[in-house]
């Protein structure tokens, strides 16, 4: 086949939705597909580590352009609904399949006028979820297809001793929770536990973060690394036992869970939302916001290893399904039938 990914963003932007698009880019290219990707994000050619990508990205195309990839495809699979590219499609007859890895419309929240648009494309399009919390709120018929993690790169690394506790990876901003996490460190004193926390990321909340585990008396216990990745996320994951989402907001997947369970980490996260499918039967998750809760998950697998243990017996069967070859595939069943 040929296939038109359209993503929003791309490199060199950061973040999941970036990441699964060239994911799924190079596996369709290993299957035997020719690939071309859109993308409104201006930037070189090249990807992270400054190799030319092995398929062509078009940045911010024009009108023409636009129609002549549309014409050149078998089918155009858009990363999110992207409204901007429907009249292209619509006059192509191009069949196109949405890849849904994010809500449409914000959980309890009034639908603008953008988003009404954005619905009704949905009920055009061939569907395909990233979670069934996704699915569900669509009310439109979707497959659901989880996220892929990079398996070729998180991985169990025996060499490195996993002698740390808790750790959190994602964006330093209000609606990780990383504050709750904080304060449930401070409460696990009361249970005689004072378990080291390392805190990996960046964001806007940093400064008061910082202040809030001085406030607290638990800066002893807590440290901030700053953003990292490659083979240096992995082995920080892999010195850990447990890692911690502890997110208010509903989160649509998370992929930094299978990332941990790849690393040997037990995974503690927020129940709402699709990150329960992306821990599966790898760790615990409590409800968004409950602080009290998030501090007795903590408590019981800070002092029962064979909990832990148990948890970990699961994990090479759950990542089986969230292999990259894995996932792609599954793209690629439903690719053809919108084709056909």
């Amino acid at each position: 086949m040929k296939i038109l990914i359209s993503s929003q963003y791309f490199y060199p932007s950061l973040g999941g939705s970036e990441t699964n698009a060239e994911i799924l880019a190079r596996e369709f290219l290993k299957q035997g597909h020719e690939i071309k990707l859109t993308t409104q994000t201006p930037g070189t050619p090249n990807d992270l580590h400054g190799k030319p990508f092995p398929f062509e990205v078009i940045r911010q195309p024009q009108v023409r352009q636009l129609i002549a990839l549309t014409r050149w495809c078998n089918v155009c699979l858009q990363n999110g609904v992207i409204l901007r590219q429907l009249w292209a499609l619509w006059l192509t007859q191009t069949p196109w399949v949405i890849r849904h890895q994010t809500w449409v419309r914000q959980p309890h929240k009034n639908a603008t006028l953008l988003i009404q648009l954005k619905l009704l494309a949905v009920k055009l399009a061939t569907s395909i979820s990233i979670s069934k919390a996704i699915a569900q709120h669509l009310h439109h018929p979707s497959t659901i297809i989880p996220n892929p993690y990079r398996d070729d790169q998180f991985r169990l690394t025996p060499e490195v001793q996993r002698e740390k506790d808790l750790v959190y990876v994602g964006r330093l901003v209000s609606d990780k929770g990383v504050d709750l996490l904080l304060q449930a460190v401070a409460d696990l004193k009361a249970f005689d536990l004072i378990p080291k926390l390392t805190v990996i990321g960046s964001g806007k909340e940093e400064h008061a973060l910082r202040h809030q585990s001085i406030d607290l008396g638990i800066d002893a216990q807590v440290t901030f690394v700053g953003s990292k990745t490659g083979d240096e996320l992995v082995t920080l994951l892999n010195q850990h036992h447990i890692l911690v989402i502890p997110s208010r907001w509903y989160e649509p997947f998370g992929v930094v869970a299978l990332e941990g369970i790849a690393c040997g980490c037990v995974v503690v996260g927020s129940s709402e939302g699709g990150l329960k499918d992306a821990i599966g039967d790898c760790g615990i998750t409590f409800p968004n916001g409950d602080e009290v809760a998030l501090t007795d998950n903590l408590r019981r697998l800070l002092t029962q290893p064979d909990l832990l243990a148990r948890y970990r017996t699961h994990a090479s069967s759950h990542l089986a399904k969230h292999r990259q070859a894995v996932v792609a595939k599954a793209y690629l069943q439903v690719l053809q039938s919108a084709c056909q």
